[in-house]
């Protein structure tokens, strides 16, 4: 079943690469008390992803915290280091937080994943994108397969 506005999110635990190696958050940790604009991705390093999607989000960072978002973070079934290393290679520094959800766990519990086999990628997070408040889903935008529309960062801030 796919997670629908007014849904809590689920309990994970995401990979997050630091300066002393990969750690680990909880739900709560990333999720709780605060307002987090979510986008998920199919994979790191692929051409929308990292042409358009990540980027647009770094290039906004600063108009969606003036309009309440306290973190924005990007979630792809990929492990920590992968995550890692995509994150510097797009100089996110601190405007976005780079989640790995590296068996699809969380993609799974939320109903959103998606089948890359043909792309010899194997299960992977749907491109989506979600408003987050205290671990409350308050906006939910996922894409119809081969679009990117709805989980752009321009989408979300019309939706502040």
């Amino acid at each position: 079943m796919t997670i629908k506005v007014g849904d809590t999110l689920p309990e994970a635990k995401f990979g997050v690469m630091t300066k002393d190696g990969p750690a680990q958050k909880t739900t709560q940790e990333v999720f709780g008390g605060k307002t987090v604009a979510l986008f998920a991705v199919p994979g790191a390093f692929t051409p929308t992803c990292s042409a358009r999607h990540l980027p647009g989000y770094k290039d906004k960072a600063g108009e969606l915290k003036s309009k309440g978002v306290d973190e924005i973070a990007c979630l792809s079934v990929n492990d920590a280091f992968v995550m890692g290393a995509w994150g510097d290679s797009q100089n996110v520094g601190g405007d976005v937080t780079m989640l790995a959800d590296g068996n699809g766990d969380f993609a799974k519990a939320v109903g959103l994943t998606m089948d890359g086999s043909g792309f010899g990628m194997g299960l992977r997070s749907q491109r989506y994108s979600m408003l987050v408040e205290d671990g409350v889903v308050k906006e939910l935008n996922v894409e119809a397969p081969g679009e990117f529309n709805v989980s752009s960062a321009e989408h979300m801030l019309g939706q502040l």
